[in-house]
């Protein structure tokens, strides 16, 4: 099985209550028909538009979904018709063959197929610095930063995803994608975010501690992270 990322870009024009409308009642289903499984769907909705501040954004337009899934294969011979049901829901897409990493798997608020999850999803396609080889960055990412990413936040899941290539020949030049669900209210309260509400003085060390990691490997200049409700659908 091999774990492939879309981003969705909508119609132009389309509204976002339509787009999102379409991409959760038959874009499931369609996917199901390919033999796609494990399928997660991540809009932008107005219940995440208190976490507008949180944006960071290289692609302009910055993607509107995202759409998560497994495949026997993700080989083109094997994938046509997994792409075209997404072709059939957005205006454009681009995707990437993913290697995915469980650091906190959500426990604490699991999902229900075809409901929204608990919280709010925090999605992050990122660069690597290019300062760096791809093995430094990995080995910041993976025997540092997952910790720090783990004590610092009030993160219920915390999923790596390492690109291991784009599917697409449009896709813009990310390495990694991150989804982290953290609680409604760590939107709007910095100390909600860093697991320290009620104590200043932690939320500005965890603050501290996050910045300096996230220094360590990633290209702040070819990076968007968006906030998202998640919904996962076929096992």
């Amino acid at each position: 099985m091999e774990k492939i990322i879309y981003a969705l870009w909508a119609n132009e024009g389309e509204s976002r209550e339509s787009f999102n409308a379409r991409l959760l009642t038959s874009l499931p289903e369609a996917l199901e028909k390919t033999g796609a499984s494990r399928i997660r769907v991540n809009i932008r909705d107005a219940i995440v538009d208190p976490a507008a501040p949180l944006i960071q954004q290289w692609q302009a337009p910055q993607q509107d979904a995202v759409v998560q899934l497994w495949l026997p294969s993700a080989n083109a011979m094997f994938r046509g018709p997994t792409d075209a049901a997404v072709a059939a829901h957005c205006g454009r897409f681009a995707a990437w063959l993913v290697a995915e990493s469980a650091i906190i798997p959500n426990a604490d608020h699991p999902p229900v197929a075809g409901q929204r999850t608990w919280g709010w999803s925090q999605c992050s396609f990122i660069s690597f610095r290019q300062d760096i080889s791809w093995k430094q960055a990995i080995n910041h990412w993976h025997s540092h930063h997952a910790n720090v990413a783990i004590y610092t936040q009030s993160n219920f899941e915390y999923i790596q995803n390492l690109i291991v290539r784009p599917l697409t020949d449009d896709a813009p030049t990310y390495d990694a994608f991150v989804e982290e669900c953290f609680p409604l209210e760590a939107m709007t309260d910095t100390n909600a975010f860093y697991d320290a509400v009620g104590d200043d003085a932690k939320c500005a060390s965890h603050l501290e501690d996050m910045i300096d990691s996230c220094n360590g490997f990633i290209n702040f200049t070819q990076i968007d992270v968006v906030p998202t409700s998640q919904y996962d659908f076929a096992e």
